[in-house]
C-alpha cells in the first residue's frame, strides 16, 4: 500500500466522520473528537508517516478545529504511565549499553545449555530476568537475545537456508519468540502496551492496577506457560541436533572474551535489583512505578551506568511520548466528553441478558482474533481496549477483573503472526522460520495461552481476591 494511498485512506475517513450526522444521544464535539481518534488510529495502523508526527499533527488538528483547548490537546502527555514508559526504556538502554543483558544470558547457556531443550529454557530464563526492566521486548529480544541465538546456531552450522534452518536456529527461535510473548504479558513493564492497557482502565473505568498487582496476577499463569512452552516447541518443532555440549563452551568462549563484570554492569546490576524492590513494596513506600523508573534512569546517568547523551538519543523512547501523549490524552477527552458512556451503552444494550462472564470471554475472543488484522500490539490496544472494556463493565463484568483479561489477552494474540508485535519481523527476516510455520505455531501456542491464562487464571485470581 502505498503512502499516497494510506494518507487518502486517513483523510476519507476523518472526514467522513466529521462531516457525518451526529448520532442521537452525542454532542457535536464528541462526534468531531471521535473523527480525529480514528483518523489517528488508523493512521497509527498505517503509518505513512512516524507515529508521533501523526500525534502532533492530531495535537494541532484539535486545537485548530476548536474541538478542544490546548491544554486539553496536550494533557496526555504529563499522564504518569507515559513517564513509566519512557524511563524503563531508557532503563533498557543500559542493559544493552552495559553489556549486562548479554552476560546473563551466555552465563545461562554456559551452566544449563547442553541440549537444544535446554538452550530454549536458557533463552527463556534470559528473558524472563531481563522482562521487568525492558517495555521495549524489541530491544531485549531484538537487541539482547536473538543475536545470541543467531550466534549459537551458526556456531553449530544451523544456517537460515532450506538445508540446515531446522538442525537448532528455528526452534531456538521460535521458542524465543513465544517466551517473549508470555514474559511480555506478566509485568507492566514488561511491554509498552501493557502500559496503555493500565492507563485506558483508570481513564474508562477507574480502575488503579499497580506494578505489583498486574505481576502478582500474572504470575502463576505465566510461570505455567513458560514451564512448557521449550517442551511443546521440542515436540511440534523439534530440532535436528538433541544434544548441544558446544553450546557451553561457546558460552564460556564469549563470556571469557567479555571479562569480569565491568564496573558499569555492576551498576546497572544493584539499580535493576533496586528497581524491582521498590515496585513490589510500592503499597508500603507510596512510590509509584514511573517515580521508581525515572529514580532508576537518574542513578545510572548519575553513577556513570548511562550519558545523558545515550538517554537523549533513545528516539524509542521520546517517540513513544509523543504518540502515547496524545493518544491518552485524547481517550481521556472521549470519555470527558461522553463519547464512551455512549459507546458502551449502545453496544451493551445489545447483549442484554448474556452473562457477563460469557460476554467477558466473547470480547477477549474476538479481541485476539481480530489482531490478524494489527501490526503491533500497541495500535490494537489502542483500538480497542477501551471501547471493550467499557461494554464488558456495561454488562456486568467487574472492572478490575475485566480490565486485566483484556489487559492480558491484549498480548496473548501477539504470537499469532510474524507482524504482530516489534520482535516478530526481526526474529523472522533471517529466515529461520517460514512464515506458514510461523502462523501454524502463532496458532498452537495462542490457543494454549489461552486456555492457561482463561482457564486457569480466573481460579487464582479469585483466590487473591481480584474478583
Amino acid at each position: 500500500m502505498g503512502k499516497n494511498f494510506r494518507i487518502a485512506a486517513i483523510l476519507i475517513t476523518g472526514l467522513s466522520l466529521w462531516f457525518s450526522p451526529v448520532p442521537a444521544g452525542l454532542s457535536v464535539k464528541a462526534w468531531h473528537l471521535f473523527a480525529i481518534v480514528a483518523s489517528t488510529i488508523l493512521g497509527y495502523i498505517l503509518q505513512p508517516i512516524p507515529m508521533g508526527a501523526i500525534g502532533l499533527t492530531s495535537v494541532v488538528l484539535c486545537v485548530i478545529t476548536k474541538t478542544t483547548s490546548l491544554p486539553e490537546a496536550l494533557s496526555g502527555y504529563s499522564d504518569s504511565t507515559i513517564w513509566l514508559v519512557v524511563s524503563a526504556i531508557l532503563f533498557a538502554r543500559g542493559f544493552i549499553n552495559s553489556g549486562l543483558g548479554t552476560r546473563i544470558a551466555y552465563t545461562l547457556v554456559k551452566g544449563i545449555g547442553g541440549s537444544s531443550l535446554k538452550l530454549g529454557y536458557a533463552m527463556l530464563i534470559s528473558d524472563l530476568i531481563i522482562a521487568p526492566a525492558t517495555p521495549s521486548n524489541t530491544a531485549r529480544a531484538g537487541g539482547i537475545l536473538f543475536p545470541i541465538v543467531r550466534s549459537l546456531a551458526s556456531a553449530f552450522d544451523s544456517e537460515p537456508n532450506p538445508e540446515t534452518r531446522k538442525k537448532l536456529g528455528a526452534y531456538l527461535t521460535q521458542t524465543l519468540y513465544q517466551s517473549v510473548v508470555v514474559t511480555s504479558m506478566m509485568f507492566v513493564t514488561g511491554i509498552a502496551s501493557n502500559s496503555l492497557a493500565v492507563t485506558f482502565a483508570k481513564r474508562i473505568a477507574n480502575v488503579e492496577i499497580s506494578w505489583f498487582t498486574w505481576a502478582f496476577a500474572a504470575s502463576v499463569p505465566g510461570i505455567i506457560c513458560l514451564a512448557f512452552v521449550p517442551i511443546i516447541m521440542h515436540k511440534l518443532y523439534p530440532p535436528e541436533i538433541q544434544e548441544t555440549g558446544d553450546a557451553k563452551r561457546f558460552a564460556a568462549k564469549e563470556l571469557e572474551k567479555m571479562g569480569p563484570m565491568t564496573k558499569k554492569e555492576k551498576i546497572v546490576t544493584c539499580i535493576f535489583i533496586a528497581a524491582l524492590v521498590l515496585w513490589a513494596t510500592s503499597s508500603w513506600t507510596n512510590l509509584s512505578a514511573t517515580i521508581v523508573a525515572i529514580l532508576a534512569v537518574v542513578a545510572m546517568i548519575w553513577l556513570g551506568a548511562m550519558s545523558y547523551k545515550d538517554a537523549a538519543g533513545e528516539s524509542m523512547a521520546w517517540d513513544n511520548l509523543l504518540w502515547m501523549g496524545t493518544l491518552i490524552g485524547l481517550a481521556g477527552l472521549l470519555e470527558k466528553f461522553g463519547f464512551i458512556k455512549w459507546f458502551a451503552t449502545l453496544v451493551g444494550s445489545s447483549i442484554v441478558g448474556v452473562s457477563w462472564i460469557s460476554a467477558l470471554y466473547v470480547l477477549a475472543i474476538v479481541y485476539i482474533v481480530s489482531h490478524y488484522f494489527f501490526a503491533g500490539t500497541s495500535s490494537h490496544v489502542t483500538a480497542m481496549y477501551g471501547a471493550f472494556l467499557a461494554v464488558a463493565i456495561s454488562a456486568g463484568a467487574p472492572p478490575y477483573y475485566a480490565a486485566l483479561v483484556l489487559g492480558f489477552a491484549s498480548v496473548i494474540c501477539a504470537g499469532l503472526t510474524h507482524y504482530a508485535m516489534g520482535p516478530s519481523p526481526v526474529l523472522f527476516a533471517p529466515g529461520y522460520v517460514t512464515q506458514a510455520e510461523w502462523w501454524r505455531l502463532g496458532l498452537i501456542f495462542t490457543v494454549f495461552n489461552g486456555v492457561i491464562w482463561f482457564g486457569i487464571g480466573p481460579f487464582w485470581w479469585k483466590l487473591i481476591g481480584l474478583w
